[in-house]
């Protein structure tokens, strides 16, 4: 039984990870290599919280609502870091301004939802319930591999808990 927190909180330590390989990185090629990924990662995670996990968050958490529309806005924040990044050459001023852009917004991102979405949602989500949810988790990135049949547009996050409720 995969508990979609626990998912979650695997991709958190992955992004950790990737942003410090990218600390690590000695030429072009393997910020490139590390960046791809990375930002792909990222791009998939954000669609994948957006389907499955906030869509019941915002119907049964203590601040569901709020912190909704925090992550939404987060989400499309880290998203368009990652889309600002693709505008320049790898290793450029410009490259490295969006990839720590993303670094930041992404950490903030993992902070809040960890000190208090996912336990909002651990407090109301039954154990049956983040199982169902991390099987379907699992089997999102399964259709999704190399974020197959994914937008990663920004979203409106009034709208999007309008939308949810």
């Amino acid at each position: 039984m995969d508990d979609i927190t626990a998912l979650i909180l695997d991709d958190h330590a992955a992004f950790r990870r990737g942003f410090a390989r990218l600390d690590d990185a000695r030429d072009d090629a393997e910020l490139l290599a590390v960046w791809e990924a990375l930002a792909l990662h990222l791009d998939i995670h954000a669609e994948a919280e957006e389907t499955i996990l906030y869509p019941h968050l915002v119907r049964h958490g203590d601040d569901g609502e709020e912190e909704t529309e925090d992550a939404i806005g987060d989400h499309n924040k880290i998203r368009d870091a990652v889309a600002e990044s693709k505008l320049h050459p790898v290793g450029s001023d410009k490259w490295w301004a969006a990839v720590w852009k993303a670094r930041r917004e992404n950490s903030e991102h993992l902070a809040e939802e960890e000190d208090e979405a996912l336990p909002d949602f651990r407090r109301h989500a039954g154990v049956e319930l983040r199982a169902e949810l991390g099987a379907r988790w699992l089997t999102f990135y399964g259709e999704h591999k190399n974020g197959r049949d994914l937008r990663f547009a920004d979203k409106d996050p009034q709208e999007y808990v309008r939308d949810h409720r």
